[in-house]
């Protein structure tokens, strides 16, 4: 048992259901007036409207009034640099109107990023799909041979297991494709579609159709012989051959072996790096252990001064949600986020019903957010009385499979009043039962929510849960994490993360250069144990 994708990998279901996003009903109706008279009216006042707002100089004041109340562009819309300007922003509207909902994150990225990632665009343009570099790669793939002149290297992922643990493994297939000079590549199942917009200007990263092996890359497992672990184990692989294969398989998932894991040893980069085509299959966040290989030490460190925001910066430089699911992001935001106080994000994941009760888990969250003062206390010898609604003071959004969490807290914020007199309004977008993983519009819900989590203020996650690692990443928050419950309930039930950075689940527990078993979290001081999974490592600032 490792995090949500784990679970729902072997078995799963493709129900759908429809996206019940709770949007409130105004009650306003046109049968009273002429629908031409209102048109006469409406259009002078929507031309009057469009002048002043292609022309903010002449009315300033007036066009500013207009805009999304939370908007806050401070010069930054392109997040310090991370993002290139030469897009067409109908494209990709939330590439450049995230920053009007979410705050201005105070960690900037380094200028060796941003320098970094205008390089990778520049080769990802002149290597990706449809280039001339390319049909000649693709040319080499199929003969078997390898031109040590190109300039043109390539790492394509497959997708394996739940959205949260796919955007982490992508996240860190890329700073791989970075640091080595490579194209990354996506190998986009249908359930993919949709989800995300293109990161790289005037490229795709999608994986071609008629890429040669692409019918064969579901089959790609552990066992796969032409892996690179299994080649390794079999002697069929190794720095001293001259005529080495033009491309290898990485198996780089959870459950993956010894000869798997020396993919983090340098000695075997010397191989990997004169293979032109690597394929990997990964369902972890294995960034981290990037950081123990000497080889990529220098360029990590000038990338990445400040060690806890690596998949804060790369997330949000790769992740902007397509403009079918923004729009999704932005009503529901609209409707029930935007005029309140404070937003409180709780994300809820039970891994096991039977360890794990209803109660046990309601009960923690109420204490969390008690004991650290999340949420106000109410009175419940009293009960609210009918009278004119108040302002709401906390908005409190719920993610979960399941409807329960959602109706009890919101029960007891409806018919009790809190003992501080704030109005609490308690919202979940969906529950869907369980996880489906292949399922398109399933995964469209799930990055919404995901993005909706990352717009809060405060930040509640559930231990061991990559749906959290993500939203924790992308809106820049150290969460409160609720500690896995086994059959009694922790104490203390929640603690505060010591780094926004997500937890590698799975790391290898092999020292390269001694040849023998250690604990990587002990070999390099910006590596520890999570806060939440004892055997998983995760990045943190050397100060704290």
């Amino acid at each position: 048992m490792f995090s949500d994708g784990f679970l729902q990998c072997s078995n799963r279901k493709q129900s759908r259901r429809v996206f019940n996003l709770q949007m409130k009903r105004d009650g306003f109706s046109m049968s009273r007036f002429p629908k031409l008279a209102v048109l006469f009216i409406a259009l002078p006042v929507l031309f009057i409207l469009l002048l002043i707002c292609r022309d903010e100089r002449l009315y300033p004041i007036i066009a500013a009034g207009f805009k999304h109340d939370s908007y806050r562009l401070n010069g930054d819309k392109l997040l310090g640099g991370l993002l290139a300007p030469n897009f067409r922003k109908a494209s990709c509207l939330s590439r450049y109107q995230s920053i009007s909902y979410r705050k201005s994150s105070p960690h900037k990225p380094s200028s060796y990023l941003v320098s970094k990632l205008r390089d990778y665009e520049k080769l990802h343009k002149s290597c990706g799909p449809g280039t001339e570099a390319y049909k000649r790669s693709i040319k080499q793939l199929m003969s078997g041979q390898i031109d040590s002149s190109s300039k043109c290297k390539y790492v394509v992922w497959v997708a394996f297991c739940g959205l949260g643990n796919r955007i982490l493994s992508i996240t860190s297939a890329f700073l791989y494709a970075v640091l080595t000079n490579r194209v990354l590549l996506i190998n986009e199942e249908p359930d993919m579609s949709g989800l995300f917009c293109e990161p790289f200007p005037d490229a795709s990263w999608i994986l071609p159709m008629d890429f040669p092996f692409k019918n064969q890359l579901y089959s790609f497992e552990q066992d796969y012989p032409h892996s690179y672990g299994n080649m390794l184990k079999n002697n069929t692989i190794n720095s001293s051959m001259e005529l080495l294969p033009s491309h290898l398989y990485l198996y780089l998932s959870h459950d993956y072996d010894h000869h798997d894991k020396l993919f983090f040893c340098d000695q075997d980069q010397i191989v990997l790096r004169k293979i032109p085509w690597l394929i990997m299959k990964s369902n972890v966040y294995f960034l981290p252990s990037l950081f123990l290989m000497s080889s990529f030490e220098e360029d990590l460190d000038k990338l990445f001064p400040d060690k806890e925001t690596v998949f804060h910066h790369l997330g949000r430089y790769l992740f902007h949600p397509s403009n079918e699911v923004w729009k999704l992001i932005t009503t529901y935001y609209k409707h029930y986020l935007a005029e309140v106080e404070e937003r409180i994000g709780i994300q809820i994941r039970v891994f096991d019903n039977e360890t794990s009760p209803f109660q046990y888990v309601m009960d923690q969250i109420l204490t969390c957010a008690r004991k650290e003062k999340l949420l106000p206390e109410v009175d419940m010898d009293k009960s609210v009385s009918a009278q004119y609604p108040k302002k709401i003071s906390k908005a409190v959004l719920i993610t979960s499979l399941i409807p329960d969490y959602f109706e009890e807290m919101k029960s007891m914020y409806l018919k009790h009043p809190t003992l501080n007199g704030e109005v609490i309004a308690v919202y979940q977008p969906s529950h869907e039962e369980e996880q489906q993983s292949e399922n398109n519009l399933h995964n469209k819900k799930a990055w919404a929510e995901m993005n909706l989590l990352s717009l809060t203020d405060v930040l509640v996650t559930s231990a061991w849960s990559t749906f959290g690692y993500v939203a924790q990443g992308l809106g820049g928050k150290r969460p409160w994490i609720l500690y896995k419950i086994n059959g009694t309930i922790p104490d203390p039930v929640c603690g505060r993360g010591m780094s926004m950075e997500p937890c590698f689940h799975a790391p290898p527990v092999y020292d390269c250069k001694a040849k023998s078993e250690v604990d990587t979290a002990t070999i390099v001081p910006h590596l520890r144990h999570c806060e939440d999974i004892s055997w998983g490592i995760k990045l943190f600032n050397i100060s704290q």
